[in-house]
This record gives structure tokens, sequence and C-alpha cells, in this order.
């Protein structure tokens, strides 16, 4: 395997176990319909702040957000181009076992040869 390809799985990891989780996807949702501040987003779950800025820096990690600072807050944004990229590699998985599906449904189809 390159470092390019270990690179593209190692990436592939982090978004994944961002999005394994309900709360960082909720997160992902809202910044993905606008810009917010981690203190907003903060206000909607019922944990403390540090544990929704960890949740946002697991996001930021994988590429899947980003925040830029504007005065004392900190506004998070979603990247859509790494969610479609995310939705990329689902469907290329997806591909691959229909077309596995699809050749065990022959195997399965084809009339067993009796031997002579």
């Amino acid at each position: 395997m390159t470092d390019r390809d270990q690179q593209d799985e190692g990436r592939a990891d982090a978004m994944f176990h961002a999005l394994a989780d309900r709360t960082r996807r909720d997160i992902l949702r809202r910044v993905l319909a606008g810009e917010h501040s981690v203190s907003t987003l903060a206000a909607n779950y019922d944990m403390s702040f540090a544990a929704v800025q960890k949740h946002v820096a697991v996001l930021e990690r994988a590429g899947l957000l980003s925040k830029r600072r504007a005065g004392r807050e900190a506004l998070a944004s979603g990247d859509v181009e790494a969610v479609r990229s995310v939705r990329s590699m689902l469907t290329e998985l997806e591909s691959l076992w229909r077309g596995r599906i699809a050749r065990i449904d022959e195997l399965i189809a084809e009339p067993n040869q009796t031997k002579e």
C-alpha cells in the first residue's frame, strides 16, 4: 500500500469514527445547514460545553467541519465536499457488495451439475 493509500485509509477511518456517534452526526447536520458558534451548538445538548467541544474537535480532525475565530467565539461550518467524499466511499462499497451478491445469486441459480 502506498503512502497515499494509507493516508486515504486513515482519513476514511477518521471520518467513519466521527460519524459513528449520534451527537456528532447531529452537530454535522446543524453546521452543514449554516455556520454556528460552538456555544450555540452546546446549548442544544444535555452535556457540558467541554464535551461538545470534544465532539466538534473529532469532526474537525476528520475534516468534516472547520472552525474559525470571530472575536471570542469559535464558529463551526460543515464541509460539504468532505460529506460528498464519504458518500462516494459508501457508494463504492455498495457497488462492490452488490456485485458480490449478484455473483452469489448466479451461483445459486446454476443447476447442480452431476458427475458422469
